[in-house]
């Protein structure tokens, strides 16, 4: 993944790419990977930064989803229990199982959520991650003691998966990368051209760090563009109707002391019709999500008022020590790529189900789904690009696919060769100065917002300390770049006006 090289690849190469995919998130890397490990040729463009999108914003859960079951859509928790399964099995150092537990304020309600997750784990069958529990009062107590005690009657413990999504993304890019993908970030697709047929032949983009404009020449285009693939849609017809109904969730971050514990909280329902989860995450508390539909994407939402009044008044029926507004470490913002329905508005009772379409030009756009089932997303979505293009039907070998596990090792090295690297970004933080190396040297990252933000996590766990770590980052950035004092002035402003968006 060396961006420079890359590029030069893709400028020396004569022959049309067999793929090529637009979107750097969880689905576009998954087609990617899906793709090169099958042995087709393989080019992803993502406009900005690998992940910058939904695929750093959720939930951080790996899950089968708890509110689709409710919904009685049991073959989509079926499936996403199958592919948490699968995560677990290749990614063991991303992945991890997690225990959620339930409160319950009546005998009705540990009756009836204690059956509803029995179902759940019948449905996980040889992929379950262990078997529901009715817990006793005071055993609630004992595994969440910041529970809310007010007619507490017990609780309902199961489990699930949970994963650091960034981190996740980036192994899955390197991944990619090793099976033979090209995967470059900061490229912007800004049209495509067409065949005497009038099938598209061709995609634009540009690199958006010189300007410097591509034509490049594939077979079939795979638009994975999550939120913003109804405008890639228009790229190929122009009158394209939006098939997204975008739908914003927020998630606020505080200190560990508000959950104290390694177990997690599921509020089953709330007032906009989700659940609500508190999870332990890099050593804070994780709170979220909400469901509030909008008009368009941006790449850098931002949270609304009454979204984090929202969660703040939720968590404070059941949390004894209730988080205030001042207790906010960080709030982020992500946008779901929900599928519209020509039956109703309200976006929480929108389905998960992906959606592939094929256009008369043969643009093929995958999207709706979850992080969970972005392998089975994928899957399907190469096999239809398969019979499209007429290639020859090769067969997925995703589900026995390790994801690639290095980081650790690279870090090893680079310390050894330096030690002052060992030291921390951030004293408030496990982050090194050697994951800056690495990062810039392994893993694409091009701005300061990229190491702060998806390499490390610190935007997302502490907004002030990113902030604090922002002129460092820039400064050993600057130096494996070749990049001057400008630069870094600019880098740190530019990230400062982002960081604007997670402080309250």
């Amino acid at each position: 993944m060396q961006r420079i090289e890359i590029i030069d690849r893709i400028k020396n190469r004569e022959k049309p790419w067999d793929f090529i995919i637009i979107g750097g998130g969880a689905t576009g890397v998954g087609c990617a990977l899906d793709a090169a490990s099958r042995g087709f040729d393989v080019l992803l463009l993502e406009q900005n930064d690998f992940g910058k999108g939904t695929s750093s914003r959720s939930t951080k859960l790996v899950h089968g989803g708890v509110r689709y079951l409710a919904q009685g859509n049991l073959s989509l928790v079926r499936e996403a229990l199958k592919e948490r399964g699968l995560l677990l099995k290749n990614a063991p150092h991303l992945v991890e199982k997690r225990a959620f537990i339930v409160p319950c304020y009546s005998l009705w309600q540990k009756f009836f959520y204690g059956t509803g997750l029995k179902i759940y784990n019948l449905l996980s069958g040889k992929y379950g991650f262990g078997k529901s529990v009715i817990l006793s009062k005071k055993e609630t107590i004992a595994k969440l003691p910041n529970i809310y005690q007010k007619n507490l009657r017990g609780g309902v413990l199961y489990f699930d998966g949970q994963f650091d999504d960034a981190r996740f993304l980036i192994d899955l890019a390197k991944t990619a990368a090793e099976n033979g993908a090209l995967l470059l970030n900061y490229a912007g697709v800004f049209g495509f051209a067409e065949n005497s047929g009038g099938k598209i032949s061709a995609v634009n983009f540009a690199d958006e760090e010189t300007g410097e404009v591509f034509e490049i020449k594939t077979k079939i285009v795979i638009n994975a563009a999550g939120a913003f693939c109804d405008a890639v849609r228009r790229f190929s017809l122009e009158n394209s109707k939006n098939i997204i109904a975008p739908s914003q969730g927020i998630h606020l971050v505080f200190d560990k002391s508000f959950l104290q514990s390694e177990n997690a909280l599921m509020i089953p329902k709330t007032s906009d019709g989700r659940v609500l989860f508190a999870i332990p995450f890099h050593n804070k508390t994780l709170v979220g999500t909400t469901d509030t539909p909008i008009n368009s994407a941006e790449l850098e939402p931002s949270a609304l008022e009454n979204e984090i009044e929202f969660i703040l008044e939720t968590a404070k029926n059941y949390l004894a020590k209730p988080p205030r507004k001042e207790d906010v470490l960080s709030v982020f913002a992500g946008i779901r790529p929900l599928v519209k329905s020509t039956n109703t508005k309200n976006t929480a009772a929108l389905s998960r189900d992906h959606t592939i379409e094929i256009d008369e030009k043969n643009l093929l756009t995958i999207t709706g789904g979850k992080w969970t089932t972005y392998r089975r997303m994928a899957e399907d979505a190469v096999n239809q690009a398969l019979k499209l293009g007429g290639f020859e039907n090769r067969k997925c070998v995703t589900q026995d696919l390790k994801i690639k596990n290095d980081r650790v090792e690279f870090l090893r090295k680079i310390i050894e060769e330096n030690p002052f690297l060992a030291e921390k970004i951030h004293e408030d933080f496990e982050y090194q100065k050697a994951e800056i190396v690495h990062a810039v040297g392994f893993e694409m990252a091009r701005t300061v917002e990229d190491i702060l933000a998806r390499r490390t996590r610190i935007l997302f766990l502490d907004a002030k300390s990113a902030v604090d770590s922002a002129p460092l980052v820039a400064e050993i950035m600057a130096k494996i770049l070749g990049k001057d004092k400008n630069w870094i002035e600019r880098q740190i402003l530019r990230f400062n006006e982002t960081a604007k968006k997670y402080l309250i």
